[in-house]
């Protein structure tokens, strides 16, 4: 797997640092004047180069800011011109000598450094050069803007807890006012609506109950609307023939224990009807069943032309039947049957025929295997599994749609696909006017089913695709009248944010807070222009959206970045969501995942954590909410906070 990006780029500008390790002094040397003069200089030189990297930095976003440029955007590229060069020796050699070793210097850089210039001036016994004039936030300042940003953002955490619960609000929230407000009072204090699912007409309900229950608590809980973005995802599978497979059930001498059973139900069935115990369920129109009497017979031939005959046993609630075979057979949608009654003379009358409709249809299963191929089409044409001859051999490979087909023009051979959240992966072979072909290289052993509607992931490409979908533009008109936040997904480039801005401003939603959500390498390579082209134009805050990122970078890359986001979002007192899979299988089964307690407990030195939808998501959010209570005590960003423990008594 190739190396991920950092977005804590290299800057090929910057001078190499080894001039400043070459002054550092050796590792045990004795405290004296030479020593203390040998660190302040190494420590004038970062200053430099600190100042001159972020000056380069923020030049070409001059234009973005209407007024001077925000304190945090010269934070940010001071940030980025001090972690461009490998600092390592004289964190040591600072370190060894009681000072700070410039570790936790992310909201206010430049102070930093200046501050060890000072006392390290003190000890040398010399004075200070006179320093450029640049803008450098102070420590308190530095802490205090990240808080207020979050507060303006969010809205004030649940006090005495200083981290936010974000969490999704399901499709039942549209007609459960009760789930909400019971959501907030376990403590939640942002409300998430995905524009991926549901409708303005549901999203309208959900809303009204969160502002019934804001009303109801006192409380405030401010609401994020995530709009959707191009769907990449595999398209529709084809339909495995409608047959239906009919068994008696018989014991060990072949005789009928138990006739096998059908259900036939109105076309539109009530809704609750009870459908009986029958394995097989088929529907009829409604006026064909009214027909139906106990005692009747239905008489077809089957698939392989053997004749059968069913019984008419009995009604069921809802105009639905109950019939049964002594035999076995096999039938088809286009299978004739013909409606028989007992005539007066005790003759067999036929009184009307028809086909059956099938009420369920099973997907063809496409099953993937290492080299396997995969041609990723672009006509959205049913997905179909390999063909192969008489002896085996695969004559056309197995196929499945791409949801977003012009996704598929920029991809080249040697590209990188992942798809279903990583669990099959493959590299382009070829490209042709129908699409792309795929060689898959990662798969379980014993190979993966290929599914219908699950992500589809091009590492590393630019697809080309406009920052807004049609979809997203229409759904702007309701955030812009309702929501608080947007979440704008797969944002990559500064080009992307401005997109959004401009429909924003179009729609009025000047004051409407952003979330960029970060979910692709593309982005993560554009964090820091993402960041500086947005401050001071729009409230900023970022999603780590973990699972996409997680498939884009690699999962063994995952823990390094998202702490590189944290760092850069600290940098530019950006707020932080820490997004995906948190603590999933209690929200989701209701049982405890010990790793997951421990990602939890991570999540902490964001500003605001989600958790998903499921079926225990309130017991999820008392967790949660418990977790970030105790260690907020512990940690706070980088830092550790060292609380008088309990262990440590007497």
């Amino acid at each position: 797997m190739s190396e991920s990006p950092s977005p804590i780029p290299e800057d090929a500008t910057a001078p190499p640092y080894s001039t400043v390790t070459r002054r550092l002094p050796p590792p045990k040397p004795p405290f004296d004047g030479d020593t203390w003069n040998t660190l302040l200089d190494a420590l004038l030189a970062l200053h430099e180069d600190v100042v001159q990297g972020g000056r380069r930095r923020l030049q070409r976003f001059e234009p973005d800011y209407p007024a001077d440029i925000p304190l945090s955007a010269h934070n940010l590229a001071h940030y980025l011109a001090f972690r461009a060069l490998d600092l390592r020796p004289l964190q040591g050699a600072l370190a060894a000598r009681g000072l700070s070793s410039l570790g936790r210097t992310e909201a206010h850089v430049l102070y930093s450094i200046q501050q060890v210039m000072h006392i390290l001036a003190q000890l040398a016994g010399r004075a200070l050069p006179p320093l450029e004039d640049t803008p450098a936030i102070d420590f308190d300042t530095g802490e205090r803007t990240l808080v207020e940003n979050a507060d303006r953002l969010f809205g004030a955490p649940c006090a005495p807890r200083d981290v936010r619960i974000m969490v999704t609000l399901p499709s039942e929230a549209a007609v459960n006012g009760q789930l909400v407000q019971s959501l907030m009072e376990r403590g939640m204090n942002c409300a998430r609506i995905n524009c991926a699912h549901d409708g303005p007409e549901q999203w309208a309900q959900m809303i009204a109950h969160l502002r019934h229950a804001e009303a109801h608590l006192g409380q405030r809980c401010t609401l994020l609307m995530d709009l959707a973005g191009h769907k990449l995802r595999t398209g529709p599978l084809d339909f495995r023939p409608a047959v239906a497979h009919l068994k008696p059930q018989r014991n060990l001498l072949g005789r009928v224990m138990e006739p096998a059973c059908i259900t036939l139900i109105p076309r539109v069935a009530p809704q609750g009807q009870a459908l009986g115990t029958a394995r097989h369920r088929f529907a009829l129109p409604a006026e064909v069943l009214e027909r139906f009497a106990s005692g009747d017979r239905l008489r077809c031939r089957d698939t392989r032309g053997k004749r059968r005959t069913f019984r008419v046993d009995q009604a069921l609630p809802g105009g639905a039947w109950q019939i049964t075979l002594d035999q076995g057979a096999y039938i088809s949608d286009e299978t004739p049957f013909q409606h028989e009654r007992r005539g007066e003379d005790g003759s067999w009358q036929t009184l009307q025929t028809f086909q059956l409709e099938w009420l369920t249809r099973e997907p063809v299963s496409i099953r993937l295997y290492r080299g396997s191929q995969l041609r990723l089409t672009r006509d959205p044409l049913p997905g179909r599994p390999a063909e192969t001859d008489e002896h085996g051999q695969v004559t056309a490979p197995a196929r499945i749609a791409c949801s977003t087909p012009e996704a598929l023009d920029s991809l080249e051979p040697g590209q990188p696909v992942w798809i279903d959240d990583g669990k099959i992966g493959g590299v382009v072979e070829s490209r042709d006017a129908d699409g792309v072909v795929l060689r898959i290289q990662h798969c379980r052993p014993q190979g993966n089913r290929l599914r219908a509607d699950k992500g589809i992931n091009f590492p590393g490409a630019d697809l080309k695709l406009p920052p807004l979908s049609r979809q997203d533009l229409g759904d702007l008109d309701f955030v812009a009248a309702h929501a608080d936040l947007v979440g704008y997904s797969f944002v990559e480039s500064r080009e992307d944010m401005t997109a959004l801005m401009d429909a924003l401003a179009q729609r009025g939603g000047h004051g409407l807070r952003i979330v960029a959500k970060i979910e692709t390498r593309r982005a993560v390579e554009h964090l820091p222009e993402i960041i500086l082209s947005t401050l001071g134009r729009h409230r900023l805050g970022v999603m780590i959206a973990r699972g996409d990122l997680a498939v884009e970078i690699g999962g063994e890359r995952l823990a390094e970045v998202q702490e590189e986001i944290l760092w850069l979002c600290e940098a530019a007192h950006v707020p932080v969501i820490w997004a995906t899979q948190v603590l999933e299988t209690l929200a989701k089964s209701g049982g405890l995942s010990r790793p997951e307690l421990t990602d939890a407990a991570m999540a902490g030195r964001a500003e605001c954590v989600m958790l998903n939808k499921g079926p225990y998501i309130l017991d999820a959010v008392s967790t949660l909410n418990d977790i970030l209570m105790r260690m907020q005590a512990h940690q706070h960003k980088k830092t550790s906070r060292l609380r008088a423990l309990k262990l440590a008594g007497d």
